[in-house]
């Protein structure tokens, strides 16, 4: 809707992320070119991950998913015990309300990493490219449906066009997309409820895996007593690529967390496109997955709604908020 027909304060969920992102460069006239490479490296080592986490394949991704919790937590621990994070640490655990939204937002993302990781091991990279795509436009209806957030003229057309892709898929295939839609609702989920927790992505992230690790670590030890689990069974190759999980998932953040401070939030905004751009292109170029007629209209249905959805935001904020 036009911007008389909103609210006369734009939404917290518009706003927060706004100032969170501006802290870095409020004084600055532009983007940093080290915060633009930092931000781009991140969007590409995730972007990338399709690759490693193929390597896997033999490995079930229910035990993939609990060496990548276990493995993050110990990358991440010896990070917020310094003295910097530290405090947010401890302050967060001590927050009954913080812990219960944490524990909310641990659940959701262990299941989008789970779902992920299988689509990826099974080879439905397309799917999942889908989703990520279709992500950006959910969190639009999460918050007109949760938050009573009312939509612009342009959002309410991208979001129709988006719908109209996914009930085309459905239609054409006579199959339900629900990998994509999946990703989509568990990351839209994750990051609508995360807002609640006032804490760093770096302090959020080493409090899920905290809460995550404790059934983690049981369920993996279960398995090596049983003799039913992958690590130190299956050769140093694949002992070394389950720990480097935790590289996958906590280092291109400490890189997305380092360069959105000091990037505008227009800019994130149509860099994280590279994700779903890169799993589109290793799904159709390197995996060979099969593209009927029927995808390749919603993807271009999709895509169109994105457009029209990355030109409004940037048109909103470049108006509703200065940088500079």
């Amino acid at each position: 809707m036009d911007r008389e027909t909103r609210p006369a304060e734009a939404s917290e969920r518009e706003k927060e992320p706004m100032r969170k992102s501006s802290e870095g460069v409020a004084a600055a006239s532009g983007d940093s070119a080290q915060g633009f490479s930092c931000a781009a490296l991140a969007f590409l080592i995730w972007g990338l991950s399709p690759v490693y986490w193929k390597t896997l394949s033999s490995v079930p991704a229910v035990e993939v998913l609990l060496h990548r919790i276990v493995w993050s937590f110990f990358f991440l621990a010896p990070i917020v015990a310094l003295e910097k994070n530290r405090g947010e640490f401890i302050s967060a655990l001590r927050n009954p309300r913080i812990l219960r939204t944490m524990i909310c937002t641990a659940v959701l993302i262990s299941v989008n990493w789970l779902i992920f990781i299988w689509a990826v091991i099974n080879g439905f990279v397309l799917q999942a490219s889908l989703g990520y795509y279709i992500t950006p436009l959910l969190n639009v209806v999460l918050g007109m449906v949760l938050l009573r957030e009312r939509l612009r003229r342009a959002q309410a057309v991208a979001v129709i066009l988006t719908g109209l892709g996914v009930l085309y898929l459905t239609v054409s295939l006579g199959q339900f997309p629900w990998i994509a839609l999946s990703l989509a609702f568990a990351f839209g989920a994750y990051g609508l409820i995360r807002k609640m927790a006032p804490v760093s992505a770096l302090v959020g992230l080493s409090i899920e895996t905290l809460l995550l690790f404790p059934p983690a670590a049981g369920w993996l030890a279960y398995l090596y007593a049983t003799n039913r689990g992958a690590f130190l069974h299956m050769g140093y190759g694949i002992d070394l690529s389950l720990m480097a999980s935790a590289l996958v998932t906590a280092f291109p953040l400490l890189l997305f967390t380092f360069g959105a401070r000091l990037l505008h939030l227009s800019t994130l905004g149509f860099m994280q496109y590279i994700v779903p751009s890169c799993y589109f292109l290793f799904a159709v170029v390197v995996y060979r997955e099969s593209v009927s007629p029927a995808q390749i209209t919603t993807f271009f249905l999709i895509w169109t709604g994105l457009v029209i959805y990355s030109a409004d935001s940037a048109l909103f904020y470049k108006k509703n908020f200065r940088f500079s």
